[in-house]
């Protein structure tokens, strides 16, 4: 009877790995890791004031890298980010192994909206042309991209605008829905507090005769 060698898929390893290996040239996300390197991103330092003071902070390409290649794959919410840049070799790779925690992705979301749609829509634009990327990709909660997304962009002016507004309006929706299950998150945290906090506010009403 034969025998085999005993193999685990469930052990951790620890392995000598290069990140930029991990970034096929041709694909999604060695194409975004590359545009992002190759836009100006200075107007996100204006919120940052902590050239004397205060503890550096990730960088923009970073966080936009982690943030679009999660929503890539329908990751949508700053807790499951977070998770998933400790966890998934290409976002290390994207990232430089930045781990930010969802506190930090959440406010960069929120101070920025406005302009990581912008971005967000001219990454889509470049990646559609370039044939990367396909309906079942930022497919999140009926936000899909149009169906002829990854294919040849020709045709009049008038179409391609409007494959653009298609993508600025996608774009559009998915970040106000990181937003909008950031706050429910948070929300739903606060409530499962509460019960602890409670006894506490009856105490002080009690000790002030309120």
């Amino acid at each position: 009877m034969a025998r085999y060698k005993y193999q685990d898929p469930s052990q951790s390893l620890f392995l000598n790995v290069s990140l930029k290996d991990q970034l096929i040239p041709g694909s999604f996300e060695w194409t975004l890791d590359y545009l992002i390197d190759r836009t100006d991103l200075s107007l996100f330092d204006l919120q940052y004031d902590n050239d004397e003071k205060g503890a550096p902070a990730y960088k923009p390409a970073a966080l936009l890298k982690i943030i679009f290649y999660c929503y890539s794959r329908g990751i949508i919410t700053s807790r499951p980010i977070e998770q998933a840049a400790k966890t998934n070799i290409v976002i290390k790779a994207l990232a430089a192994d930045a781990e930010p925690d969802h506190d930090t992705i959440a406010h960069f979301i929120s101070s920025n909206s406005d302009a990581i749609k912008d971005l967000f829509t001219q990454i889509l634009i470049q990646c559609g042309q370039l044939g990367l990327i396909n309906g079942e990709m930022f497919a999140i909660d009926g936000c899909k991209l149009p169906s002829n997304a990854s294919r040849e962009w020709s045709g009049s002016i008038a179409e391609l605008k409007k494959k653009q507004a298609d993508l600025k309006r996608l774009a559009g929706r998915i970040i106000e829905q990181h937003k909008e299950l950031d706050r429910t998150s948070a929300n739903s945290s606060r409530e499962k507090q509460k019960p602890f906090a409670r006894p506490w506010e009856m105490i002080l009403k009690d000790a002030s005769g309120i």
